[in-house]
């Protein structure tokens, strides 16, 4: 049981790592107020605050709607 949640939470975000150019162009996912991106030393870092809460608050419709 455990080993198939594994799996399919791989497939999920190898998923979403591919489709990751797509979503941020066209859903500004990655982009929207509250999520930060900033460089220092030459390196830029990202932190979407605000994309994650409303992924997860999809992903919690989705599965109380099922």
């Amino acid at each position: 049981m455990l080993l198939k949640w594994l799996v399919s939470i791989l497939i999920v975000v190898a998923l979403l790592g591919g489709l990751q150019p797509l979503l941020t162009r066209y859903l500004r996912l990655g982009q929207l107020p509250g999520d930060l991106r900033f460089t220092r030393e030459g390196r830029t870092y990202h932190l979407p605050f605000t994309s994650t809460i409303v992924l997860s608050l999809l992903a919690w419709l989705i599965l109380r709607w099922l």
